[in-house]
């Protein structure tokens, strides 16, 4: 199943160049898991259980340029390379449908003394 997240690029990302600063495209992929996880009500699970999902491991490949209020979508799919949970992101533009970026984004669910925990079943991307 791929999840979206629609959003508008807000002044204050872009950097002196006029377009989106590449450290924004982080908190774009951040915001679109944090839309998946509350679309899955995962958020009272984490707390009954003491658990929390981890960055691992980030890459992202930038393929053009992004401008204030572009209106852009960032499609997400979501895999299992145990122990991990993996977010596949493309950001494009909602208009054209022009590839933006691509992020991929491994995660760990630990517990709070960093232990690592299986990812349940019925996660997404089980």
């Amino acid at each position: 199943m791929q999840y979206e997240f629609r959003f508008m690029v807000r002044g204050y990302e872009i950097d002196s160049f006029g377009h989106v600063n590449n450290a924004v495209y982080l908190n774009y992929l951040e915001q679109a898991r944090w839309e998946i996880l509350r679309s899955a009500d995962l958020f009272g699970y984490f707390s009954q259980n003491g658990l929390i999902l981890v960055v691992a491991e980030a890459s992202i490949r930038y393929s053009r340029e992004a401008k204030v209020f572009d209106e852009l979508v960032c499609g997400t799919d979501i895999s299992r390379d145990p122990p991990y949970l993996v977010f596949s992101h493309a950001i494009r533009t909602a208009r054209t449908g022009e590839l933006i970026a691509r992020g991929s984004i491994k995660t760990l669910l630990v517990d709070r003394d960093r232990i690592p925990h299986d990812i349940p079943a019925f996660f997404p991307g089980a």
